[in-house]
């Protein structure tokens, strides 16, 4: 009997805690869990109660990366349930909030994450210790600096900003404190473009599984903060209907649910999902700097995910600078409502992909009830579904290149653990 056993104690190189464990006899998968262990947070819990104006600041605090995705996709929800109609300027001002995000986020995990696992290195600091790659690892240190750098502009500090709240903004930045960041985002659009090419260079292992990739689509404009939900399978549907076509699933081996579509099936929200269903929607120089890389999209392949986010580097930058140049400030920056009791949703574009949130709230404006699904605990049943299918093609490999070749599967999703930790539902059964 041959027998493999694949063992991550803790997965390194994600946010969060996690780990994987594969067991594989005679060629056959005999047990395979990617374990959350990460305790759960019960966010969804403790709104309870809370202000309708806190939920922004609160959910933030699930992710110190993509804070800006929890903030808008609550302020979006409860703006539905008050009557609130941002202007035009405050709304454009949430999309350069956004690029800033995705910029420092996707940087983060294309040069310091992902591709030390494409290029053979333990991390991003044993890469910069080769002289050809310390210039990448540079670059990209750089363009992450930028995008926290504009989420401090425009929202107060990098981590959890303090600006965005329902209605639009406490205070909004003047057209000179944008400018100021100008110079450094030319540089960065062109960075990206070269990111791009740089990352097409990269070896992908030949996986394309059948996926149903998931996000959001606007007629107007690639997905940020609005749009349908949308599915490479034809789903077409209202944010408000998200809950009766995504359902969650408790696993005994995860503090996180695994979302699934309401048949069953495992699908796949990202970068990789946004650019395969929103080609057309692409700024002018990032439909060229993927042309130029001859990668056809849509692309199935989980690991060229990598380029995916590349390409939305240069969006975010081109988008950015566009926004810099035309912004009018908000007068006022912020539209002011009475509170109402009522339900409401949003769901918006995460780094890692759709972020629903759902609340009821009373008369008072006291949030009732509370839903959130992060990406990742939509991504991790598509995860397992995909090791699944990947660990046959590594079984002739040595344990340690089949255990980084597992891991860096699960790194093509960028998973933030900690954001999906605050899934786990409180039983307590007394006698």
């Amino acid at each position: 009997m041959t027998h493999l056993h694949i063992k991550v104690p803790y997965m390194a190189r994600v946010e969060g805690e996690g780990a994987l464990d594969i067991v594989v006899e005679d060629g056959e998968i005999k047990h395979l869990e990617l374990n959350i262990f990460e305790p759960p947070r019960f966010f969804e819990a403790f709104l309870q109660g809370r202000s309708y104006m806190e939920a922004p600041d609160l959910t933030a605090r699930i992710c110190g990366i993509c804070p800006v995705a929890y903030q808008m996709s609550s302020v979006h929800a409860m703006e539905k349930i008050v009557g609130i109609e941002i202007s035009p300027e405050i709304r454009i001002l949430r999309r350069l909030l956004y690029c800033a995000e995705w910029i420092e986020s996707h940087a983060l995990h294309v040069f310091l994450l992902h591709a030390p696992d494409f290029l053979g290195y333990e991390s991003a600091i044993s890469m910069a210790a080769n002289p050809d790659l310390l210039p990448a690892v540079e670059m990209g240190l750089r363009m992450k600096k930028h995008g926290n750098e504009l989420l401090a502009v425009i929202g107060g500090r990098e981590i959890h900003p303090l600006s965005p709240t329902v209605g639009g903004f406490y205070r909004a930045p003047t057209k000179k404190e944008l400018m100021a960041l100008r110079e450094d985002f030319e540089w960065g659009l062109q960075a990206s473009i070269d990111t791009v090419a740089w990352t097409a260079t990269l070896d992908f292992p030949d996986f394309e599984p059948d996926y149903e990739f998931v996000s959001l689509s606007h007629p107007d404009e690639y997905p940020m903060n609005e749009g349908n939900v949308v599915s490479s399978k034809g789903l077409d549907i209202p944010m408000e209907a998200f809950e009766e076509f995504f359902i969650n699933d408790h696993v005994a081996h995860s503090n996180a649910v695994h979302v699934h579509r309401e048949h069953g099936g495992a699908y796949n929200t990202g970068p990789q999902a946004r650019v395969n269903l929103n080609l057309d929607k692409l700024s002018p120089l990032a439909k060229k700097a993927l042309a130029d890389t001859g990668i056809p999209f849509p692309n199935n392949n989980p690991f060229v995910s990598i380029v995916a986010r590349a390409v939305e580097l240069v969006h975010a930058y081109e988008e950015a600078l566009e926004i810099i140049d035309s912004y009018v400030r908000p007068q006022p920056s912020r539209i002011i409502a009475s509170p109402k009791a009522g339900w409401g949703c949003h769901i918006t574009e995460a780094p890692r992909g759709i972020l629903y949130h759902r609340y009821t709230l009373d008369d008072a404006g006291l949030i009732q009830t509370a839903r959130i699904d992060a990406p990742t605990a939509q991504n991790l049943k598509r995860m397992e579904e995909d090791l699944w299918a990947f660990v046959p093609q590594v079984l002739e490999m040595s344990h340690e290149e089949a255990t980084l070749r597992c891991e860096q599967l699960v790194r093509n999703y960028d998973p933030c653990i900690s954001c999906a930790t605050h899934f786990l539902k409180l039983n307590i059964e007394r006698r």
